[in-house]
């Protein structure tokens, strides 16, 4: 069992003593999980869903495709690169770009000759800044869906022009750290050869299947019914053509251990003195000074303590009347997990999958230019919000 493992064990069994004690009253306990019964089959049923969409070369068929159309151009490859974590990250979810993109994109820099840093932060930035636009993004964006009681189209439409901007920062940000001529090492790259598809049946029915799914989501059905269809259907095709993939290992239980975990920790943290601390520091105005503020608080704890306890913790103490606050906040604890390495689960993941891969990521320049991305990429999202207020 990994260290990891061992630490999301260990925050549920934490959760369930603060119980037993009676440190969290078993009503208030109960309550969270109603609260993220839904969440947890979403997140279940969509990495299932993205790690046999990966099992059918979906995302390997792309890349290459992205790669072999950029013609040993960087300046080409970027916007692609880009492009495509973006939208990993806004329709499959960040978790999913960390996770299955990141292994495909260091893939494809061995394949072609493309230095692997650049790729692979791409993936790990954006994983994080990308993940505003639809509630299936991140986490976070269901729970505060939930609290301001918002449509899907609702959410989508008070967010698109932050996302835009936050985008658009990153962008910048990687340019000018990671893929410019001095940072890359080479002028060109050699497109890559495509690769024969394995079973050309489960990759159009995956394909099919994840373009159903995002179509169920812009039709506001439930996002955790249209999740759970899609991974049904992907098993069904998986058990059909090629049942060696379904383990298991599918079943993502140390996720859902952890998001347990947390939703029993924070609200006991919050019970004896976090909530005024956070109060105290986000303040209650839902004006620009209180939505910055709520954006700085929001990046500050995300980065000291993961993104998602950070978010639980200071919703709390936010007035429901408060959207922009509350959208701020969100905006800190999305675009601003990017500065240290537990910032958020996707960088874990992310960090797990370069030691794997032999990827050599210095901590300095990681730490330096995600807090430089943290600061610009936060106030500039949080400013294009209030402009759309």
């Amino acid at each position: 069992m990994s260290v990891l493992d061992r630490i999301r064990i260990g925050l549920l069994g934490l959760g369930l003593l603060f119980v037993a004690t009676g440190l969290l009253p078993a009503g208030e306990a109960l309550g969270q999980m109603e609260r993220i019964a839904p969440i947890l089959l979403f997140l279940g049923a969509v990495v299932i869903l993205a790690e046999l969409t990966k099992e059918a070369q979906v995302f390997d068929v792309i890349a290459t495709r992205m790669a072999a159309a950029g013609r040993g151009n960087y300046v080409a490859l970027f916007l692609l690169c880009t492009a495509f974590a973006s939208l990993v990250t806004m329709f499959l979810n960040l978790d999913t770009t960390a996770v299955l993109l990141t292994p495909v994109m260091l893939a494809l820099a061995a394949r072609t000759g493309i230095a692997a840093l650049p790729l692979a932060m791409t993936t790990v930035w954006l994983a994080n800044t990308a993940s505003l636009l639809l509630p299936i993004s991140n986490l976070t964006n269901l729970l505060a869906m939930e609290r301001l009681d918002m449509s899907v189209q609702e959410f989508a439409g008070r967010l698109w022009f932050p996302q835009l901007v936050s985008i658009a920062v990153t962008m910048v940000f990687l340019w000018v750290f990671f893929w410019r001529r001095g940072r890359r090492g080479a002028d060109r790259y050699d497109p890559p050869v495509p690769e024969p598809i394995a079973d050309p049946v489960l990759f159009r029915t995956a394909a099919v299947v994840c373009l159903l799914f995002i179509a169920a989501i812009l039709l506001e059905l439930p996002i955790e019914v249209a999740a759970l269809a899609a991974a049904m259907l992907m098993i069904a095709a998986f058990a059909w053509r090629d049942r060696s993939k379904l383990t298991v290992a599918l079943f993502p239980w140390q996720l859902l251990v952890f998001v347990t975990g947390l939703f029993l920790v924070i609200p006991t943290l919050s019970r004896y003195g976090l909530s005024e601390v956070t109060s105290a520091l986000a303040g209650t105005g839902d004006g620009a000074e209180g939505a910055y503020r709520a954006s700085a608080v929001g990046a500050g704890l995300a980065n000291l303590i993961n993104n998602l306890p950070a978010y639980t913790a200071v919703e709390k103490v936010i007035p429901m009347g408060n959207q922009d606050q509350l959208l701020a906040l969100l905006i800190g604890t999305n675009v601003g997990s990017v500065i240290t390495p537990w910032a958020s689960l996707a960088i874990l993941l992310w960090f797990e999958w370069c030691r794997r891969s032999g990827v050599r990521v210095p901590i300095p320049t990681f730490v330096l230019a995600g807090a430089g991305l943290a600061v610009v990429g936060v106030g500039a999202t949080v400013g294009a919000l209030l402009l759309t207020a």
